[in-house]
C-alpha cells in the first residue's frame, strides 16, 4: 500500500512540473516571441512546447490565398540554432531557414489556398556524452491584408 502510494504521489509531481512547464512556454510565447510578428495581426494561437536538442516537432496549418503572413519561430536563448521548414501537401519544401542563416521570420503570400507543414527542430551542438539542452521552442503566425 505505501508503495502504490508513494508512486501516486511522484506520478502527481512530475504531472504537475510538465503542466506548469507548458504554462510556462505559453508564456514566453506571449510575452517575447510575440513581439517577433512585428506589425503581423497575431492570429491568436499560442503553439508552443519544450523540446531537446536533435528533436523536431512539426505543426499542420492551413493558409488562405491573397492574404501576407509571417511566420515566427523563436526558442529560448540557451537553445543552439532552430531549424524550420514549410512544406506543401507532397512535402515539397517552400522554405527552409537553413538557407537563410537560421533567419526566424518567413514573410510569405500564396496564390492559392492551401494546407502546409512547418517543421522545426533543435539542432544539436553539444560534444557526444553531454547532457542535451532544452527549452521552449514557440511558432507564431501572423497575417496582414496589405
Amino acid at each position: 500500500m505505501r508503495r502504490l502510494f508513494v508512486y501516486i504521489f511522484f506520478s502527481a509531481i512530475l504531472l504537475g512540473l510538465s503542466v506548469n512547464a507548458e504554462a510556462q512556454c505559453k508564456g514566453f510565447a506571449r510575452r517575447i516571441c510575440k513581439l517577433e510578428l512585428e506589425n503581423f495581426i497575431h492570429d491568436g494561437n499560442y503553439h508552443a512546447a519544450i523540446l531537446t536538442e536533435g528533436e523536431e516537432a512539426e505543426l499542420f496549418k492551413t493558409f488562405y490565398s491573397d492574404q501576407d503572413y509571417r511566420i515566427a519561430i523563436c526558442g529560448y536563448d540557451v537553445l543552439p540554432d532552430i531549424e524550420f521548414k514549410v512544406m506543401d501537401i507532397q512535402r515539397n519544401v517552400l522554405y527552409n531557414n537553413r538557407d537563410n542563416d537560421y533567419k526566424t521570420t518567413w514573410d510569405f503570400r500564396l496564390e492559392s489556398s492551401q494546407q502546409l507543414t512547418i517543421s522545426v527542430k533543435v539542432l544539436s551542438s553539444n560534444p557526444a556524452g553531454e547532457e542535451p539542452l532544452s527549452g521552449c521552442v514557440a511558432i507564431l503566425f501572423g497575417l496582414t491584408d496589405r
